[in-house]
């Protein structure tokens, strides 16, 4: 299965719920009536500028580290000699910048459990 910007807006809306300011006397007895859950809208909203600043300081060269999930980093690969797999030519392939990524302990320990 892969995940897809959809089903990640899809979690926010699940997990994360706005705290209401005025509280009427149903929520003094329901304490569970006292949030607001987020609409496709706001989630959405969230996971665009999420995806998009971690876009532009991945641009900058800059790396995001996530506490718990890992590390992105920015590397630079030098120009090289590669051989086209399909027709055997030799090719020059251009320097470049790419993007890798290290999980954090915490995340290889829970991929890793039985």
């Amino acid at each position: 299965m892969t995940l897809v910007k959809g089903d990640i807006v899809k979690g926010v809306i699940e997990q994360v719920h706005l705290k209401r300011q005025v509280k009427t006397r149903q929520q003094y007895l329901f304490p569970e009536l006292d949030y607001v859950p987020l609409n496709s809208r706001q989630a959405s909203s969230i996971v665009n500028s999420l995806f998009e600043i971690m876009k532009s300081t991945l641009e900058r060269g800059e790396s995001i580290l996530i506490s718990g999930f890992g590390k992105f980093q920015v590397k630079f690969k030098w120009a090289g000699k590669a051989r086209n797999p399909g027709t055997g030519e030799m090719i020059i392939v251009k320097s470049r910048r790419i993007v890798t990524f290290r999980g954090s302990p915490k995340l290889r320990i829970k991929i890793n459990q039985p």
